[in-house]
């Protein structure tokens, strides 16, 4: 299976049409994209195993690997080592912060368990509504406005679940319209 103009293209663009090898480019030469891995050792046609050789230099190689990377190639491994390197500590990030979210909604989950005992509300609610609530309103409002509705609604749990709502969807609206 031959490689793909695409592949090809952007390989070339990737290593500024000129000759990994030699430095060479158009039209002084012909450019080729030539496997890192030959294919004849296992190689794979994956941008991260193709470079941009001349007509020459792809002849000369043949199917010998490379034993030395040539200096494009080496900045482009250490552009991608970075990359992975910021994909991590971003999805450390995240966790970080999904953690936080996670504490966040139980606490005031709890807030509601501590007032009805033997009640509890379900992963839905605390994982669609209170999430919601807490991405648009401070924690200390959202507890609060569960302490309020349980002081009005007294016994009632579903009412005090549906008073908070709304009193949450009111302080909502508040914010936007300042």
């Amino acid at each position: 299976m031959s490689i793909s103009k695409k592949i090809r293209f952007d390989v070339f663009k990737r290593d500024n049409f000129r000759c990994c090898y030699c430095g060479s480019a158009p039209p002084s030469v012909i450019l080729e994209v030539d496997h890192i891995d030959p294919k004849s050792k296992g190689g794979i046609d994956d941008l991260n195993n193709l470079i941009t050789s001349c007509f020459d230099c792809n002849r000369g190689k043949r199917n010998i690997p490379l034993s030395k990377i040539p200096p494009q190639m080496e900045e482009n491994l250490q552009v991608l080592q970075e990359k992975e390197e910021q994909i991590k500590e971003y999805r450390k990030f995240v966790r970080k912060v999904e953690n936080r979210i996670r504490r966040d909604i139980e606490e005031v989950a709890e807030v509601y368990a501590d007032n009805y005992h033997g009640w509890a509300l379900t992963d839905q609610f605390k994982n669609v509504s209170i999430k919601r609530f807490l991405s648009r309103l401070p924690k200390h409002v959202v507890i609060d406005a569960f302490l309020n509705a349980m002081s009005i609604c007294g016994k009632d749990k579903e009412g005090a679940v549906k008073y908070f709502c709304g009193t949450c969807w009111g302080k909502i609206r508040d914010l936007q319209e300042q």
